[in-house]
């Protein structure tokens, strides 16, 4: 890889390293359309590659999102136990799909999920939910179908908790945005160990993108929390849309 190239990678993953501390999601989900846009890469490595920058980035946004507001590690653990174990069982079905297959599931994934924060984000606040604590069974449940999400689409499922976090139980979106990073760390570990069997990592730019994100991921971080709750909330919505619509376009 020339030099000019590990540049170019390195700022692209400052960028991203800042998206991904500002949402909670190591910054994969945006990563993903990007390297398949304008770098050309197929979906399997375009997510395995990501997933080289998603993994410390994930470390990173945790332990500063920890910092600034106390995770309930209890919670934590159930949603990353349950994701890490079928997040492996998610990865190894998407290894095997089709590219074609895999960048059209990823769009409607997110055009779902676009949907449900919309939703949920112009209810009247009559209809919003107070906060209250989730039961264990409730989140080994959604540990389940974010692990699946995220071992199919490489995004480590924290697109999935989050929304579902500060809808139905009423957390606050750091609050939530720190948890999914919790349960995230196993299971994006375990994806990138499954699409690096298959090969299909391009690991010299996934290096150099995590070096950037590990620079800018704090910055993000720090953006979030002095943001208002539905602004961000607001800016979650918009952020997947466009990555919705990069993926469309290709």
């Amino acid at each position: 890889m020339l030099l000019t190239e590990v540049l170019i990678n390195i700022g692209l993953g400052l960028c991203l390293g800042t998206i991904g501390g500002l949402f909670g999601i190591g910054g994969g989900l945006i990563a993903i359309p990007i390297l398949g846009v304008l770098f050309g890469l197929d979906q399997h490595v375009a997510q395995g590659t990501a997933l080289v920058m998603v993994v410390p980035n994930v470390m990173l946004a945790l332990w500063r999102y920890n910092q600034r507001n106390r995770i309930n590690w209890r919670w934590g653990g159930v949603l990353a136990i349950a994701g890490f174990c079928w997040a492996v069982a998610g990865a190894s079905v998407a290894a095997n799909l089709p590219a074609d297959v895999m960048r059209y599931l990823f769009v409607a994934f997110l055009a779902a999920l676009i949907t449900y924060n919309l939703w949920r984000l112009y209810q009247p606040l009559s209809v919003q939910r107070e906060m209250r604590a989730p039961r264990a069974s409730q989140l080994a449940l959604l540990g389940t179908f974010s692990g699946i999400a995220g071992g199919l689409f490489g995004v480590g499922g924290a697109v999935v908790a989050t929304p579902v976090l500060t809808s139905v139980f009423g957390l606050t979106q750091v609050t939530a945005q720190g948890l999914a990073l919790a349960m995230a760390l196993p299971s994006t570990g375990a994806t990138l160990a499954t699409f690096a069997f298959h090969d299909q990592v391009a690991w010299g730019m996934g290096l150099a993108l995590s070096c950037g994100g590990l620079i800018s991921i704090s910055w993000g971080v720090r953006i979030a929390h002095s943001l208002p709750d539905r602004l961000l909330r607001m800016l979650f919505c918009g952020f997947m849309a466009l990555c919705a619509l990069g993926l469309a376009l290709t």
